[in-house]
């Protein structure tokens, strides 16, 4: 048995189940794991993804001043997907990123604009960790903090149009920190994602174990 064979056997008993599970598979070069694409948003150096199928890793790099205000400014690798999904992985920050203000999220939004709508979990280098949104296009971001610093694996739920943030305790345990009401309609990108805050740098985020769950029946 190859190695990339015996890795999608492990990856795949994450499916097990009812649920709808969505994880990480061995796959072609030029594609993205278990996303359809990878894009650049708003303003910034161009970015990428990669994946490594013996380990299970993406890698995005972004570009971009931030993901706040009335426009966004990152890069997303992403599916589109209609219903209610959970986002969950863990993420790894370089040594030394350009600001302790850059951002790795887990992401729901409407579309590939700089200024649309969306909610997501965004962990920052210098640990903290915010549920992240925007009402309707164009419109400011506002944020929740998790009382939670420096956890590793993060998620983001939606159910309709109401999104639950959630870290990882020390016990291991996800704990639900933050919840917010953003109205989207169809299918809508759900991704992963990286932003320096600083628009003449770029940053490269490491996200494993990622797992796409469908919620409900």
């Amino acid at each position: 048995m190859t190695r990339s064979r015996l890795i999608a056997i492990v990856f795949s008993a994450l499916a097990l189940g009812s649920a709808i599970v969505l994880t990480s598979q061995p796959t072609q070069p030029g594609h993205y794991g278990i996303f359809s694409g990878s894009t650049k948003v708003g303003i910034g150096y161009d970015g990428s993804t990669s994946f490594d199928p013996y380990t299970g890793v993406f890698k995005v790099t972004g570009g971009g001043a931030d993901l706040w205000g009335a426009a966004d400014g990152f890069h997303m690798a992403w599916v589109k997907l209609k219903g209610d999904y959970s986002l969950s992985a863990d993420v790894e920050f370089p040594d030394h990123p350009a600001s302790p203000l850059a951002k790795g999220v887990l992401m729901f939004r409407q579309t590939l604009d700089p200024d649309s709508a969306y909610a997501d979990v965004a962990i920052h280098a210098d640990g903290h960790i915010t549920l992240q949104y925007r009402e309707k296009a164009g419109a400011q971001t506002a944020d929740q903090t998790s009382p939670i610093h420096n956890s590793k694996r993060i998620r983001i739920e939606r159910r309709g149009d109401v999104f639950t943030a959630a870290v990882q305790a020390e016990d291991g345990k996800m704990i639900p920190f933050a919840t917010y009401t953003v109205p989207m309609t169809g299918p809508v990108y759900v991704g992963i994602g990286a932003c320096p805050h600083d628009v003449t740098k770029v940053i490269t985020i490491g996200f494993s174990n990622v797992v796409i769950e469908r919620l409900g029946n």
